[in-house]
């Protein structure tokens, strides 16, 4: 069984990498989402299904199997395991519709009103694929009868999910947030890659970096500029830039500094979560003093970017909007959680 499973999922990811394929099957839905969603830009949309075919290539897909060969059971009971997603990205849902029915188990999914067209066109074309997926997915407006259950919101809503459902196996995620450390060494190409990081669905997402921690005196000229070039795609969006300058107000009336980089503004600030159009910053002294907190917040954070040895999370630049299947959220592999779910 997971190993069909896995060979499905290779030819949606051969079909996914093809363009013309992507637009004729998605268009329409991408252009309805973005109707329903004005932040979901139907360039989002695309990146967000282009990112899900580069999970899903033969060789990460051979790569990610072997890692689970000795811990998937020939033969288990079907669990069904109910899912209730964010809504802050397109496609949010993928991962664990991906996990769920590679562990031999069968999804459940209530979609946020705010992402609901994508994965079940991209479920349907899975059964197409392979017809024995028809009776193990269903899309709910409310979940019921289910076996497990993996639920995904803010740190308030995370509280009425453990009242809920804590009596059966849940995964619970709550926000988290995802930071850059830089210490003057980047190229243009690496800083090029971090803009990505930031700007990409609008830094709605929880690997969306909104945190910068440089050393003090940093020179933030070479970054502002690179990040002004690079994040024009959203620069004439309608509600960002009524948040932009929403938050430009806000900080010339109290006379709070600012760096503007044209779709962003830089403000130094210890939190690591910034709004939308902001990114905090803040000065360091000893990289292993940050290290040090980082690994102390750990369960705050998603990402944490940079080319620094000295930070041990670190991953590189440009990464942190393209995860690998094995990049699992809250840092829980929820294939393994399955897997003994369904055992």
């Amino acid at each position: 069984m997971f190993t069909t499973n896995i060979q499905a999922f290779k030819q949606l990811g051969q079909q996914l990498a093809d363009p013309q394929w992507v637009e004729s099957t998605f268009g329409e839905a991408i252009e309805r989402q973005y109707r329903e969603n004005s932040w979901f830009t139907p360039e989002f949309c695309r990146y967000a299904l282009s990112a899900i075919s580069r999970m899903l290539t033969s060789e990460a897909l051979d790569a990610y199997y072997a890692k689970y060969q000795g811990v998937a059971p020939a033969i288990a009971p079907r669990k069904r395991v109910a899912v209730i997603s964010a809504g802050n990205i397109p496609m949010a849902a993928f991962h664990d519709f991906f996990c769920i029915l590679v562990s031999g188990n069968d999804y459940q999914g209530k979609l946020s009103h705010q992402d609901k067209h994508l994965l079940p066109i991209l479920a349907q074309e899975l059964i197409r694929i392979e017809p024995q997926f028809a009776e193990r997915i269903s899309f709910v407006e409310r979940v019921a009868d289910f076996d497990a259950i993996i639920a995904t919101g803010s740190n308030n809503s995370a509280r009425y999910f453990d009242y809920y459902f804590s009596e059966y196996p849940h995964i619970l995620r709550k926000n988290r947030n995802s930071v850059a450390v830089l210490n003057e060494t980047e190229s243009d190409d690496e800083l090029r890659a971090l803009a990505d990081d930031i700007y990409l669905y609008f830094g709605l997402g929880c690997r969306s970096v909104s945190k910068l921690f440089v050393p003090r005196n940093y020179d933030f000229v070479p970054f502002l500029q690179i990040l002004t070039q690079e994040s024009q795609p959203i620069a004439l969006h309608h509600q960002f830039n009524n948040n932009l300058e929403y938050q430009k107000a806000v900080h010339l009336m109290n006379q709070i500094p600012y760096m503007d980089a044209g779709t962003f503004l830089l403000v130094e600030n210890q939190n690591y979560a910034s709004p939308i159009g902001m990114i905090y910053y803040e000065f360091y002294d000893d990289i292993e003093a940050v290290n040090c907190r980082l690994e102390a917040d750990s369960e705050l954070l998603q990402c944490i970017v940079s080319r620094d040895p000295y930070i041990t999370r670190a991953e590189p630049f440009g990464s942190a909007q393209s995860p690998t299947l094995s990049d699992y959220p809250d840092g829980i592999d929820t294939l393994r959680w399955l897997l003994a779910v369904g055992s």
